[in-house]
Order: structure tokens, then C-alpha cells, then sequence
């Protein structure tokens, strides 16, 4: 299933000038260097020992590159005050696992129908590669990640679910929605110093000997608002939310619960699932949930760690719909800012 990772966008889709690099070691003066750091400095305050849950997906999952500064961007939130949680789908290790075992991927409805076979498949790769390699990125910074899935202590309860083909109901297989969460298990290893990196796979709530596969958008939702997250980040393979694709000045940066819900029709069907899931967290008491393009890197720390933040920001109904100077990226100034 993992909606919207099932497509990515190759790393050459970022525009670049031909044949520019640009290196913060080498090319910043040492007062430019100072300027980044002290520019970071009320963010890191303001966002010191709060929890932040991060949806790791797109291309970010799949170039080796990105992979290296997600995990160096994880590292840094821990070692900088913030507690980070990574939840994780892994849309296209599935499907070239099972082309390898010659077994056919088949969607309906923008779900992949996950047959018995199917979902031996999707539990290996999410638990077995997708977690490992990760954990195994962060950890070699130091003995931080631990991984675990939404099987592990009760973390998650899924409900099988069905897609929708021209109005009508159709069969799916092994595929659910979270409708229950115990956050305590991740909460242990947050109080442990630890980052949790949860796959995102469920036992049935109406046959727990049963496991289902579910959307990692709407399961980090989920899971940011059972922990009372300050923030929600989901990475995409596109700059943010646009509200006239594919024109490129219609990219929005700040929008409103209701702002979402009026464009919800409208929007392309990669994107639908992951604004209901920032959406669900708004409305759920999570101050701001933001889409941002990580195909960029270290594209968290751009979003959480400057002024202008990254990509497309949801704030609840009545929130200030700007970023103005001395603002905080949840949306209000550093006078009103939630504690």
C-alpha cells in the first residue's frame, strides 16, 4: 500500500546549475559560518526537548545520499535537545522485492492489494531491510536508534480496510487503517535517550494472530498525536503543496486545517493521503504539521532550524497564517509561541 512512495522522483529532478557545487566547509567565510550558526540559535531554544515525529519516504528512502543526511538529521535534532521519532513506510523496496521474487504487484484504488504471499513480503522488507538499514545509518553516530514495528508492544491496532474503484468497494487483501495506539513503548526509548524507528505494520485488531500492512502517513499521524508531538514532518518527493499543479507559483507555504479541507478534491492522489494525515494531527492537537521536499538534504533541519522553514506548513483553524520575523515555525511569534 504505502501511498504516495510508491513513485519516486529521481534525485536529477532537483534543480541544480550545471556543473555548480557549493560546499559549507570549503566556500562560507568563517563569519558566514558564524552567521548560520547564531541564525539557528532561537529555533534550538525554542524547539529544545520537544518531540518531533518524522515520516521518512520518497526518494529520500531510496538514494544513498539522502539516506546519509536524513540519518545525520536525526543525529543532530538528538544531539541538539529534540527527541525525533521516525516512522517509515517503504513503498518502492517492496516492489522491487517482489518483482525479484516474481510475484505481481497489483493496485486498486492507489492501494496495493496485499495478498498472504504479498504481506510475508512487505513485513521482511519494512522490519528486516528498510529499519535495519536506517537503525544501522544513525547508529553510526552512536548507539541511538533502535528499531521497532507496529506490532511491538501494542503500539498499533489496524482495522482492514477497502478501496474505492468508480464509487464502489473493492477487495484490497491484508491492508488497514491504525485505529488504535499505545505510544508507551515508544515513549521508553525516548525516555531512554533513544530515536525509535517504527515500521509501519499492524496487527488486526479483530484477529491479532493477523498482521496488516497500512499507510505510514496516516500511522505517523496517528502516532504524533497519541505522544502529543510539538511537530509532524512528512518527507515527499515534491517542494510542497501546490494548489494549481503543475503550475509552479501556486506552491503554498503556510494553509490552514479548513484551507486543506476545501482543496482536499482537487489535489493529485499521491498528495490526498498525506495532507488528511498532517490534517488528522492538526485537528488532534499537534500545533503544526508540514510537507517538506526531501529530496533536498538535511531538508529537516531547513524546515525546523531557520526563518523560512521548507516546504508547505498545516496549522490548526485560527493559528497565525503567516511566518512573520521573530516567529517560531509552528506559526506564532515568539511571544505567543505555545510552550
Amino acid at each position: 500500500m504505502i501511498s504516495g512512495d510508491e513513485t519516486t522522483t529521481p534525485p536529477s529532478s532537483v534543480p541544480t546549475e550545471p556543473g555548480f557545487h557549493f560546499d559549507t566547509r570549503t566556500d562560507l567565510r568563517p563569519d558566514q559560518k558564524a552567521e548560520v550558526l547564531v541564525e539557528a540559535l532561537p529555533w534550538l531554544e525554542r524547539f529544545h526537548g520537544a518531540l518531533v515525529v518524522v515520516k521518512y519516504g520518497g526518494n529520500a528512502m531510496v538514494d544513498d545520499d539522502l539516506k546519509r543526511a536524513f540519518a545525520e538529521d536525526m543525529v543532530f535534532l538528538r544531539t541538539v535537545g529534540l527527541r525525533p521519532v521516525v516512522v517509515h513506510g517503504g513503498g518502492p523496496q517492496i516492489s522491487a522485492m517482489l518483482d525479484r521474487l516474481g510475484i505481481e504487484s497489483e493496485f486498486r484504488g492507489g492501494l496495493r492489494v496485499t495478498t498472504p504471499e504479498a504481506m510475508d513480503v512487505v513485513r521482511m522488507v519494512l522490519t528486516g531491510q528498510v529499519s535495519r538499514e536506517l537503525v544501522g545509518l544513525i547508529n553510526t553516530h552512536g548507539a541511538h536508534a533502535v528499531g521497532l514495528s507496529g506490532e511491538d508492544g501494542g503500539l498499533f491496532g489496524a482495522e482492514r480496510r477497502q478501496a474505492l474503484v468508480d464509487g464502489e468497494p473493492v477487495d484490497v487483501g491484508l491492508v488497514g487503517d491504525v485505529v488504535t495506539v499505545d505510544p508507551q513503548a515508544v515513549q521508553d526509548l525516548l525516555d531512554a535517550g533513544r530515536i525509535p524507528v517504527v515500521s509501519t505494520v499492524a496487527p488486526d485488531v479483530d484477529d491479532p494472530t493477523q498482521v496488516l500492512n497500512v499507510n505510514a502517513d496516516t500511522a505517523a499521524s496517528a502516532l504524533a498525536a497519541a505522544l502529543g508531538a510539538r511537530k509532524l514532518i512528512v518527507l515527499t518527493d515534491v517542494e510542497g503543496l501546490y494548489t494549481s499543479w503543475p503550475d509552479k507559483s501556486s506552491l503554498v507555504t503556510q494553509i490552514t486545517a479548513a484551507e486543506v479541507d476545501a482543496l482536499l478534491p482537487s489535489l493529485a492522489s499521491g498528495m490526498i493521503p498525506k495532507m488528511e494525515a498532517c490534517l488528522r494531527a492538526v485537528r488532534s492537537g499537534v500545533p503544526s504539521a508540514t510537507i517538506i521536499d526531501g529530496r533536498v538534504p538535511h531538508s529537516v533541519l531547513l524546515e525546523i532550524f531557520t526563518a523560512q522553514g521548507n516546504g508547505t506548513m498545516v496549522l490548526p483553524d485560527g493559528a497565525v497564517p503567516d511566518r512573520p520575523d521573530g516567529a517560531t515555525p509552528d506559526g506564532a511569534t515568539s511571544e505567543g509561541a505555545p510552550a
